[in-house]
């Protein structure tokens, strides 16, 4: 199967629990299971390839320009964790189904259980560093809502929360990170990337590079200083907890810092850091996790232990090293699962998970009692069970290691904490299932049915296979471990066994095994002086963190940021200035290479009358309705100005869009006062124009300077006068760039332009539902009036002229392509010929007449230009790529047919619905305003009797 379906399957299979949520719990979870399950076996068709050795790849150019292409691969190490991503998925599920209650809402939860599965899948077959990022953050948000999941519990709130927060953060130091490693090798592609080890250690950006990762790995993988959060995230459903400590969540950071192992690890830095971080995680996680009463918190934090495990083997850079952390991966994940889903049973049944209310349940539960035993004495690391293996490989790791200098820091750190492991393990079995039955169970303790029981015994048989025969999982790990060292040559010749005789490592294991009994026999006393001793709490450490950074937050914003456009723009502005002032004054600029031409007097007088406009603007804007004129003024001159310079696309657009806005204006000051009041003291109004000023000059300044000088790079007009009829099929330059070569920039154009009248749409509603409502409707007219007329000559000259404007509109957008005009001008042509029916003849009389849903017209158009848009990958091409033909019917001329006509139809209605809404907006405004429109549309009303004889008149 496709890499790109077997990431695109849990995203698309999203959709569906909502769908099935009317049809029953059963068939949510059918159609979960069902999509999992289809991506799993379509991985595993690939399992062939991937033993051979083989990488598999797939690859679509998304922004190519960016380095940001949807680049997979599928290697040992993308197998693996992909496996254990949709196989513990594929139980989660199932035990999901008989875990949730009937109040819970099935197809929410499933939904966003796929999303994280799909963006858990992203990143284990990601190539590039930009699209790993991507799937990333989308593992932070799908896991925030799975977390946050039961919204009626505080501490399911805060614990997303918390996450989102630490995750996220460490999120934005790796997307640095990562861009720093792109830039050093040229290219984002992890293939690359991996390829280039003495390349990027030999860089002064290494070690930035490195923090940056590391941060990012730390803090999804709960590593010290940052292992608060993950306790916190066990109030999600125990389905959600199992999933995340097992295979998911918390292994993303585990995966990346194995995935850039070859690069990264070796050095100094990366020793110490990494290992040094996962020591102190895991003997303190193991610490906390001892005398933890939630069931659910002690195996949240032995989870902290574990992956502290793993990053120290990880840190210490060698192939054996490599290997342990690999087949602890592994074993860490079947047995956490399992125990999780073990304390979803208890909790599920007897209703607490408070390890001092339970006790006794051997005999009530047998079934869980030896589930969860076996997989916590595989936790503890007990012969004949896997995570004895992965736990004596580690401590072998941890005997040849030397830190700072001290051989024998790193043995004793680890065998304490495989000490304490094995004392919270041995707790769990003996403070929850052993002992004599109590009486005051919360509810009767009994075994589940097997839909709850049966996925974590499956989990379990492989706990005790792995265990007994683990020469079965030696060739697919150390298959794991050359994708990790990027070669097989390095992987250890060791053997997978049991027996390794009299080691070190077996000493350790011993002394640890011993430790952990002894603390469970001497836990009261210990429990009594670990209550004793102070501690800080990371979540008050957390809380006053956030609170303080709000608190500041606060008073920055209300110091910059309280309403004041003109502070905001003046400080923009200065900004500007001062940086434009320091570029003029060290940039090197050469003496001028053209010689000013001569003006005209018509074009003096041009000058004159936009200078004297602006001017007037400045002087006289208080009065409304006069800066309107005066800002049509300068947009009439701006539209002769393009004339003179031969732009006459720019021309008619300018001229149209003034017309079509001046129009607009003109309604909108219909509810505003006709000045604007003084505001601002005449200190602040001397700063304002001073700023004004300055600007000004200084654009001046920059344009007088390119104007005569000749550019240093190449124009790119070239490139478009070239390639606009050959590529385009048009001979209008302006047009083939709007439709064509920069046809995204004008979809988002539209778009926007959308927006901002649904906009104004909105805004009427909520004046018309708000306390203005009442201030229009109590506002009267200047005399009573039966209805406004309207001047005869208006409504004849509008009716005889609007199919004239038409067919001009018509006309002007055919033969936009390859002459002035197209999809933008000819809607605002026909939107000036709508709109001049409404002033002739009234909004009631022409919506009566003209009664399109205006909003429909506006999606119609976005939704025509993002289909021919769409249209062009059908063959291949680009986004918005046009193509075009030329076709003869007869008795006519041969003549052009080109794709970039449709996109100018989605243009043309995109405007022409924008307008008429925002005018069909503002008439609301007034006819809730008590000025009556009229039934008749002229000067003279046809029900009046004109018989009556003119000397009576």
């Amino acid at each position: 199967m496709s890499l790109f379906l077997i990431v695109a399957l849990p995203f698309l299979g999203a959709l569906l629990p909502g769908l099935m949520n009317s049809a029953g719990r059963q068939a949510c979870a059918g159609v979960t299971f069902m999509v999992t399950l289809t991506a799993l076996i379509g991985l595993l068709t690939n399992l062939p390839t991937v033993l051979a050795g083989d990488l598999i790849t797939a690859q679509f150019n998304w922004i190519p320009l960016l380095g940001l292409n949807v680049t997979l691969m599928l290697d040992g190490l993308g197998f693996f964790f992909a496996c254990l991503i949709l196989g513990i998925g594929l139980l989660i599920i199932t035990y999901a189904r008989f875990y949730l209650a009937r109040e819970d809402n099935m197809g929410e939860f499933f939904t966003y259980l796929l999303l994280f599965q799909g963006a858990m899948v992203g990143i284990v077959l990601s190539d590039n560093i930009l699209l790993l990022l991507v799937f990333w953050e989308l593992t932070s948000l799908s896991s925030f809502l799975l977390i946050g999941y039961w919204k009626h519990l505080p501490e399911g709130r805060q614990g997303a929360r918390m996450a989102l927060a630490v995750t996220g953060m460490g999120g934005l130091a790796m997307i640095a990170g990562m861009l720093i490693l792109g830039q050093i090798v040229g290219s984002y592609d992890l293939s690359v990337i991996l390829e280039n080890r003495a390349l990027i250690q030999a860089s002064p950006l290494y070690v930035p590079a490195l923090l940056l990762i590391l941060l990012g790995c730390f803090t999804k993988s709960a590593q010290f200083p940052f292992h608060f959060w993950l306790p916190h995230a066990m109030a999600a459903p125990t389905p959600v907890s199992a999933y995340l400590h097992s295979a998911t969540m918390v292994k993303a950071g585990i995966f990346l810092m194995a995935r850039m192992w070859p690069v990264l690890s070796g050095t100094p830095e990366w020793f110490v850091i990494v290992t040094g971080a996962g020591l102190i995680t895991m003997v303190l996680g193991a610490v906390i996790a001892l005398f933890k009463h939630d069931l659910k918190a002690l195996l949240a934090f032995s989870t902290v232990s574990h992956l502290g495990l793993i990053t120290m083997l990880l840190g210490t850079g060698t192939a054996f090293g490599a290997m342990a952390a690999v087949f602890h991966i592994l074993n860490h994940a079947t047995f956490k699962a399992a125990l999780f889903m073990s304390a979803g049973i208890i909790d599920h049944e007897t209703h607490t998970r408070d390890i001092r209310r339970l006790g006794g349940l051997r005999h009530l539960m047998p079934v869980t009692f030896g589930i969860a035993s076996l997989a916590a004495l595989s936790m503890a690391g007990i012969p004949l069970l896997n995570g004895f293996l992965s736990k004596e490989m580690m401590l072998e790791e941890a005997y040849h290691t030397t830190l700072w200098g001290m051989p024998y820091l790193v043995p004793a750190l680890a065998t304490v904490g495989a000490l304490f492991s094995a004392g919270y393990s041995f707790r769990l079995i003996g403070h929850v299932f052993l002992g004599p039955k109590r009486d005051d169970y919360p509810a009767a303790p009994h075994d589940p049915g097997a839909g709850l029981w049966l996925p974590p015994a499956l989990l379990v048989v492989l706990v005790v296979i792995i265990g007994v025969a683990p020469f079965l999982a030696e060739p697919f790990v150390k298959l794991v471990t050359a994708s990790v060292l990027g070669t097989a040559a390095d992987v250890p010749h060791a053997h997978f066994k049991i027996w390794h005789g009299l080691t070190p490592a077996l000493y350790m294991s011993i002394i640890a095994v011993a430790g952990g009994l002894t603390l469970l026999a001497v836990f009261k006393p210990s429990l009594r002086f670990w209550d004793l001793l102070p501690r800080p709490e990371a979540k008050r450490i957390f809380d006053a963190v956030i609170n303080a950074s709000v608190a500041l937050s606060r008073q920055i914003i209300h110091r910059l940021h309280d309403g004041a456009f003109s502070r905001y723009a003046a400080i923009m502005a200065v900004t500007v200035m001062a940086v434009g002032y320091h570029a003029w004054v060290t940039g090197t600029v050469g003496p001028a290479t053209r010689a000013p031409q001569p003006a005209n007097p018509v074009q003096i007088a041009g000058w004159l009358m936009l200078v004297t406009a602006t001017l007037g603007l400045v002087f006289l804007h208080r009065n409304r309705l006069l800066s309107l004129i005066l800002i049509g003024i300068v947009g009439l001159v701006v539209s002769v100005s393009f004339v003179f310079f031969s732009a006459p696309d720019l021309a008619m657009t300018q001229l149209t869009v003034e017309v079509v806005t001046i129009i607009l204006l003109l309604l909108a000051l219909n509810f505003l006062p006709n000045r604007t009041p003084i505001e601002s003291s005449v200190l602040r109004r001397t700063r304002d124009g001073a700023i004004a000023a300055a600007g000004g000059i200084a654009t001046m300044a920059m344009s007088y300077h390119y104007l005569l000088r000749d550019s240093i790079a190449p124009s790119i007009s070239e490139f478009h006068l070239a390639n606009a009829y050959q590529g385009g099929g048009g001979k209008n330059v302006v047009n083939v760039i709007l439709v064509d070569f920069r046809g995204f920039d004008t979809y988002g154009e539209i778009i926007v332009l959308g927006i901002a009248a649904l906009l104004i749409f909105a805004l009427t509603e909520t004046l018309l539902a708000g306390p203005v409502r009442a201030r229009l409707l109590n506002r009267k007219p200047d005399q009573p009036r039966a209805g406004i007329m309207h001047p005869m000559m208006m409504v004849v000259l509008t009716r005889v002229i609007m199919p004239v404007v038409l067919m001009v509109g018509f006309y002007v957008f055919w033969r936009g392509h390859n002459e002035p005009g197209g999809g933008f001008i000819a809607g605002l042509i026909v939107s000036i010929a709508v709109v001049m029916q409404y002033m002739a003849s009234g909004f009631s009389w022409t919506a009566a007449r003209i009664s399109y849903p205006y909003h429909g017209v506006i999606g119609t158009g976005v939704l025509i230009a993002g289909l021919t848009g769409v249209g062009s990958w059908l063959f291949d091409k680009p986004f918005l790529t046009s193509d075009f033909t030329y076709v003869r019917i007869p008795p006519f001329e041969k003549f052009e047919l080109a794709t970039a006509a449709l996109f100018d139809l989605g243009v043309f209605f995109a405007v022409v619905g924008a307008v008429m809404l925002s005018l069909e907006s503002f008439s609301r405004l007034a006819r809730r305003a008590h000025v009556p429109d009229a039934d008749h549309p002229m000067d003279i009303d046809p029900s009046r009797d004109d018989t009556t004889p003119k000397a009576e008149l």
